[in-house]
Parts: C-alpha cells; structure tokens; sequence
C-alpha cells in the first residue's frame, strides 16, 4: 500500500531543483533511526478476554483487551524514555525529510558529529537501563498487585539490557556498482530514479518547512491577539523560542531551493528578532504590531502552498 503526498512542483523551477537535487545528492548520506524497545502491554488470553466480555454482554471477537505490565510512570521508565525522545528529536532536527519510510537525509559533513552524539545518547540509555534494571523487582511486585489473577510471571525477561537499543544505519541512496557491469541501461535507469528520488526529498523538504513556520507563526500571532473582550491571551515563552529555534535549523538545514521560501522565512525572523516574550507581555502596541505582522506571513505562507502547482509524491508504506 502507498502513501500519497500532494507536494508543491512548478514547471519553472524544474531547471533550479534539479540543479539543487544532485547538489543534495553528492553533498547528503541517507541514515536511519532504529529504536528497540519492549512492549509494555499484552492482550488478555481468550479466556480473560471471554470473561471481560461477559461482564459488559458483548462478542468477545468486539471485545480488545490488553494487560499493562510495566508501570512507565515510574521515575526510572521516563529516564529511558526522555532519552528515546532526545535520539528521535536530535535525528529529525539534523536531518531533511526523504522519500523512504523512516529514513531521512544528513550533511555528509555533519556525519561526525551525528556519530558523536548519537553515541552519546546511545551510552544514556543504557545507563539508564542499568537504573531501571535496579527497579525491575520492585516494578513487577507492583504488577503483580495491581493485575491480580492476570499476572503471570512469564510475561517479562529475566533482566531489561537487552530488550533496549538505540541504532542507525546509513542505507546506499546511490545504484549499485555491480549493476553497471550487469547492464549499463539498468543502470543508468536507476541513477535516473535516485535523482527523482532527491527531487523529491526537496519538495517535501520545502513542504516541510514552509507547514511548520505557518504553525508556528500562526500560534503566536493568535496568542498575541487579544480575546474578544479586549482581554490579553496567556501564551509561553516557547511560542517565540520554538521559533527562533525553527529559523536556526531552518539555516543550518537550507537547500536554497526556493527563494521565495527563503525571502517568507527571513521576513519572519526579522519580525521577532530581538523580541523577548516578557516585552511582548507588557508592551501591548508591540504586542498588536507582532501579531499582525505574523499574521501577514501566515497568510503568505498559506498562499504559498495552496497556490502552487502540484504533482504527487509516491512514499512506500512500511
């Protein structure tokens, strides 16, 4: 089964994001995100599930009823798992969006610094495994208490080690060698795939940014707009440093593949720039010339994407 994502492709660009593609290609590595993580629920057997079922009087094949094993609210389960979110954040914020499934694009460039950091996140989680390891007695008496008759014993492992994982891999986005000396036709066939396939990335890449920037821009101008009664809206501080940190990826990241994007961004910037949430609280004509000057982004941002002319992309489901 395939995913089809409408994406932004104007015939007048076609010379540019080509030019830009194989730029992306020779300076990009494809990498992928594995994480192994235990599942913490287990359906019921058929005969707790014909059970549950009886007590509502309903067909037990309507009736999905699963057992939690693991308490995740535990202190030491959300270490391990605030580390999971870092490595998957830290992936996607380094990395351009691509036409694989679970697979994303990295600056060959920042390749060692990805290594080193991924390590680094790698070695958190398993020290914080080791902590959970310490609390895994302590965590399965409490599911013996809490599930009664549904526990049973040989539902966990004998120690967590190993049941946990942070890994990557950088997959070829390239043809094979050997296909050449098989069949030249074949391969300059794939070469030709693998640049739509780049064209591609950079579509959704614009696509991508172009959809957050209106989200956020979008959030802080209607929290900066006062409510119907004049009142002023409460909004935090992250709805202006989520910001600045989009534009800082959003340079770091940039395949200057569209400069009206690029100008839309840069306008963005320029409007909060120096501007700190607390100001924005008490400076209420600051406060409305913001909100409007977002909401003119928002609206081109908007534009931007409905206006252009569109193409599909074809993602291959997992």
């Amino acid at each position: 089964m395939s995913t089809i994502l409408e994406s932004p492709f104007s015939d007048t660009e076609t010379n540019n994001k080509i030019s830009t593609a194989e730029q992306l290609r020779s300076e990009s590595a494809a990498v992928r995100l594995h994480i192994r993580w235990p599942g913490v629920r287990k359906s019921l057997s058929r005969q707790h599930q014909q059970r549950a079922a009886n007590t509502f009087d309903a067909e037990i094949k309507s009736v999905s009823i699963s057992k939690k094993l693991l308490d995740t609210r535990h202190p030491a389960f959300r270490a391990a798992t605030a580390v999971r979110s870092q490595a998957v954040k830290y992936w996607k914020s380094n990395t351009l969006p691509y036409i694989e499934p679970g697979v994303r694009l990295l600056r060959r460039r920042e390749m060692q610094t990805f290594e080193l950091c991924m390590s680094s996140l790698r070695n958190d989680l398993a020290d914080a495994v080791e902590t959970l390891d310490g609390h895994y007695d302590e965590l399965i008496d409490q599911a013996r208490e809490r599930l009664g008759d549904l526990f049973d014993r040989s539902d966990y492992a004998d120690r967590l080690g190993d049941l946990f994982g942070i890994e990557w891999d950088y997959p070829s986005s390239s043809p094979p060698d050997y296909l050449l000396q098989i069949s030249p036709r074949l391969y300059n066939r794939e070469c030709e795939r693998m640049k739509a396939r780049f064209e591609d990335a950079i579509t959704m890449a614009e696509q991508a940014f172009a959809e957050e920037l209106s989200q956020l821009v979008g959030h802080l101008a209607e929290r900066l707009s006062g409510g119907a009664d004049g009142s002023q809206k409460v909004f935090r501080d992250s709805a202006v440093t989520n910001l600045v940190e989009f534009f800082d990826r959003f340079e770091r990241l940039n395949i200057r593949s569209n400069e009206q994007l690029d100008d839309l961004v840069a306008e963005a910037r320029r409007i909060i720039s120096g501007k700190q949430a607390e100001s924005l609280r008490s400076n209420d004509n600051l406060r409305e010339q913001i909100a409007s000057d977002l909401s003119r982004v928002e609206m081109s941002l908007d534009g931007w994407l409905t206006d252009r002319p569109r193409r599909s992309i074809m993602r291959r489901s997992r």
